[in-house]
């Protein structure tokens, strides 16, 4: 005798919406298709001319079955009739359905959800919406990650032509400038930088088979970037539609300070962290101190060198923060003092500038600073001007003494120049910013600048993460 199978009531409604939301995505499929047959050239198409109907029609077809799945998968949100106040607990009654659309990446969705309102709190609550996660703003998650990537990328207006372009679906250069400052805000090196997991296993791969640490540089240095003052901020008076005025403020140039962790992988370099900012020192110094505090510099696991340039400020906070590093004076940088005073000294006989520039690196590389030293002391001057060079020089070297051991730097397999931050100012700042006729106010600069770092720290979908859970978290979302 057979037995027949009994299922309970809500899985029998479940298997009954199942098929429903089944039946109702084949018929939106099919008018789908009956709609791009309508359409399609009566001639024999060519792929070209299919893969453009078919671009040029998806999104009906993608936002339709969007639609469908959240009937099936909402259900429960949208046969709601009653709610709790989330502010005074009091109950409510669903004061009918209001529609909503949004833009998506699949496009323009529209929700038909059950609306409440509390009148003791004055808002309105539509329970779908936070089951959904739904963005305030018309354009959704998706569509704004998307934009952001782009204006972190090439200016608004081109990331904005090409998002249209790309994707068939419009993202104006306005939105795209406040999702970037919004993204940005708040914002600390901490929070673009990767975890200390990630950064020890990265370490982790470079020392494998290896018998040494591996060599970690800390590189730090500024780059000038176009800036425009606060005073350009405004609306000018005059009438619309007419041809615009010469701007009356100037631009500058200003350095946008950054650091960068990197490990030596022979001829490679492993990027690990990068913060640029147009900051002040005491702004990058703290930076750099929670980069310290905070552990993620494995300074057991590697073997950290510094590499910069002359500024006193940079080295008397790697004495502070990392007094056990191996300190480098940019030997670049060392060697545009050493070609100046060359110049100076022996610029009417260059045989002799290239003699002394060669005897003074060979010194530099073997260690014998103080007799490089020794020996501007007992240089007789071309000139004034040859003997303040020589003067600069000699303070130059004194003041960097222990960081001019270029030989023993080599034999260590440690780097002479700061060509990875100089590296890392051209693709994080210099190809986004410095741009014809682009002029910055420092805030947008560092919005960019930010975005940008988390890019190449590989943590741009974590510092996006961030920015939407703090936006659903906002106070302003409970109110329609």
């Amino acid at each position: 005798m057979a037995h027949a199978a009994v299922i309970s009531l809500e899985e029998f409604k479940q298997a009954r919406l199942h098929a429903d939301a089944r039946q109702q995505l084949h018929e939106r499929f099919d008018r789908w298709l009956d709609a791009l047959e309508e359409r399609m050239p009566e001639t024999t198409p060519t792929l070209d001319h299919l893969t453009q109907a078919v671009f040029a029609r998806r999104h009906e077809l993608t936002s339709a079955i969007t639609e469908a799945l959240v009937e099936q998968t909402h259900h429960d949100v949208l046969d709601q009739h009653t709610m709790r106040c989330p502010q005074c607990g009091h109950l409510l009654r669903t004061r009918g359905a209001v529609t909503r659309t949004v833009d998506t990446m699949v496009g323009t969705v529209s929700l038909r959800r059950p609306y409440f309102y509390c009148v003791s709190c004055r808002a309105g609550y539509a329970p779908l919406d936070d089951a959904l996660q739904l963005a305030m703003r018309h354009k959704q998650w998706d569509m704004q990650r998307a934009g952001a990537r782009l204006a972190a990328e090439v200016p608004y207006e081109t990331a904005s032509e090409l998002f249209t372009e790309l994707t068939g679906l419009s993202l104006s250069d306005h939105v795209l400038h406040e999702v970037v400052g919004e993204c940005r805000h708040g914002l600390t090196v901490l929070d673009v930088s990767p975890t200390a997991a990630e950064i020890g296993q990265r370490v982790a791969q470079v020392a494998t088979g290896r018998t040494w640490r591996p060599i970690l540089v800390l590189a730090i240095d500024g780059a000038d970037v176009p800036l425009r003052p606060e005073t350009a901020k405004g609306r000018r008076p005059g009438r619309k539609r007419t041809r615009a005025k010469r701007a009356r403020w100037r631009g500058h140039w200003q350095e946008a300070k950054g650091f960068r962790f990197s490990l030596v992988d022979g001829e490679r370099i492993v990027h690990l962290v990068s913060w640029h900012q147009v900051q002040r020192d005491e702004d990058l110094a703290d930076a750099l101190r929670q980069v310290k505090d905070t552990g993620l510099v494995p300074e057991e696991q590697v073997r950290l060198c510094v590499v910069a340039d002359g500024a006193k400020w940079i080295w008397t906070q790697v004495k502070t923060l990392f007094p056990s590093a191996v300190q480098i004076l940019d030997y670049y940088h060392c060697s545009e003092h050493l070609h100046q005073v060359a110049s100076l000294q022996f610029g009417h006989h260059p045989e002799q500038a290239s003699e002394w520039m060669e005897a003074t690196v060979a010194r530099l590389f073997w260690g014998e600073v103080q007799a490089v030293i020794d020996g501007l002391q007992s240089m007789q001057a071309h000139d004034a001007q040859a003997a303040e060079e020589i003067r600069k020089l000699m303070g130059y070297l004194t003041n960097n003494q222990g960081r001019v051991d270029y030989g023993f730097a080599r034999k260590g397999g440690y780097p002479l120049g700061s060509g990875g931050i100089e590296s890392a100012h051209k693709f994080i700042g210099h190809v986004r910013l410095k741009r014809s006729g682009a002029w910055w106010y420092v805030e947008k600069a560092n919005h960019i600048l930010a975005l940008r770092c988390a890019k190449y720290n590989g943590t741009f979908d974590r510092v996006f993460a961030v920015y939407k859970q703090r936006a659903m978290q906002s106070p302003g979302r409970t109110s329609l």
